[in-house]
């Protein structure tokens, strides 16, 4: 199915046992988890990304879960993108942001801004205990083309998002900022800047991960239009 990449014929797939789901309470879920993480690199990986698998450091999944559907992959075309009147005013608001692409590698003060975000925004999940071995598993290992984006006003680290390349694609993989300027819009603008960045690369889609209707934390995702999911095997645009 796969000639180009003789590796990716000896990926194997399995199912998780189930846990409790993140995003809808009472739920349970599973995952189909891609296998062994060694031979999942970039040409492997981008291939995963467009039938619908995520990565968290190396380990390479998507939902599937038993009589549910309701998690959806979704990505934004990039050329068809046209931000709304409340997107060009968070942009114009950060554009005192100075925006640098660093390796993938530990700092201390990024570390203690992903610290302090978990515990202000996910208290009580788990992640808010994240030790630094933990931060780096989750974040900092990674077997394809990944970048670190540091944001600062005036001097001031406020965000960091960690984005990777694909093939036909950037990947929104994790954004963390200061909590206690969650006025501004953080999460918004990074992800206008990395559409922003794609289109400089002419590359035509950034995705976004797993979207649910029902769920108000990813809410956010269905105002960038047009965007696109992946129904029944397809990508086709979600109205």
């Amino acid at each position: 199915m796969y000639p180009s990449e003789p590796p990716f014929l000896r990926i194997q797939f399995y199912l998780t046992a189930p846990y409790p789901c993140s995003y809808l309470e009472g739920r349970e879920a599973r995952s189909q988890v891609a296998a062994p993480a060694h031979l999942i690199g970039q040409t492997a990986y981008s291939q995963l990304i467009r039938e619908g698998f995520r990565r968290s450091g190396h380990y390479t999944y998507r939902p599937h879960c038993y009589g549910c559907k309701l998690c959806v992959p979704v990505r934004i075309e990039v050329g068809g993108f046209r931000p709304n009147r409340s997107q060009r005013r968070n942009f114009r608001h950060n554009q005192s942001l100075a925006a640098s692409i660093l390796p993938l590698e530990f700092r201390d003060e990024h570390y203690e801004l992903y610290r302090r975000y978990q515990r202000a925004r996910h208290t009580g999940g788990g992640m808010d205990l994240d030790d630094s071995e933990q931060y780096m598993q989750f974040l900092l290992s990674s077997q394809v083309d990944t970048s670190l984006v540091e944001f600062r006003d005036a001097g001031r680290l406020v965000m960091v998002a960690v984005v990777d390349r694909v093939e036909d694609g950037l990947s929104a993989v994790y954004t963390f900022f200061d909590p206690e300027l969650e006025r501004r819009g953080f999460g918004t603008y990074a992800v206008l800047w990395q559409i922003e960045l794609a289109r400089r690369l002419e590359l035509p889609y950034l995705y976004l991960g797993y979207w649910i209707k029902e769920s108000g934390k990813m809410a956010y995702k269905s105002n960038f239009k047009p965007l696109q999911g992946l129904v029944e095997g397809r990508w086709t645009e979600i109205e």
